[in-house]
């Protein structure tokens, strides 16, 4: 059965769709297709790039790995999620990297929300700006060695952080 579109804001649309039981399944996607880029960032001494910024969703700050859009510059990057993850690698961090390792795939949250990430691991990094994104952003980023990061999380949410799930995942994969 098609999902009918029952809201469509600038970057979001609601839809529904009927279940066999007769009931409604609703979730939520991104316009236009876009998608996600997500950046594992681990320096030559085993240090993590993490960032934090505040989200208007849960009403604090949040702890992430660096991330950003995919398809959401008009004309930009649709089919290039390498692209966009170098772009907010550089944006949010400052650093650049020289070596880019495609990890795969993933959903987000499949039950609620219909939005993909591509995940990337970056290494041989170099610092080449301040970073702290763009328009406002204010991220602060933390570099934090690979053994410190359980502590590193605790202590923010010691602080009233919430805590990226996809931390999970990076401290898999490291």
């Amino acid at each position: 059965m098609a999902a009918q579109t029952v809201w469509r804001g600038q970057f979001l649309e609601m839809h529904v769709v009927p279940t066999i039981d007769g009931g409604q399944w609703e979730y939520v996607k991104r316009t236009r297709e876009v998608s996600a880029a997500v950046i594992l960032a681990v320096d030559e001494t085993g240090d993590l790039l993490l960032v934090e910024q505040y989200r208007p969703p849960l009403g604090r700050p949040c702890l992430e790995l660096p991330a950003g859009l995919v398809g959401d510059i008009a004309g930009c990057e649709k089919a290039d999620p390498l692209a966009a993850a170098r772009r907010e690698l550089a944006e949010e961090t400052g650093y650049t990297a020289r070596h880019w390792e495609y990890v795969g795939e993933f959903a987000s949250s499949p039950g609620v929300v219909g939005e993909i990430f591509h995940f990337y691991r970056a290494t041989g990094l170099t610092k080449e700006t301040a970073g702290g994104g763009v328009d406002g952003e204010q991220i602060t980023v933390h570099k934090v060695a690979l053994a410190d990061v359980p502590a590193f999380v605790a202590t923010a949410r010691q602080r009233g952080c919430a805590i990226d799930t996809r931390l999970l995942l990076a401290l898999q994969l490291v």
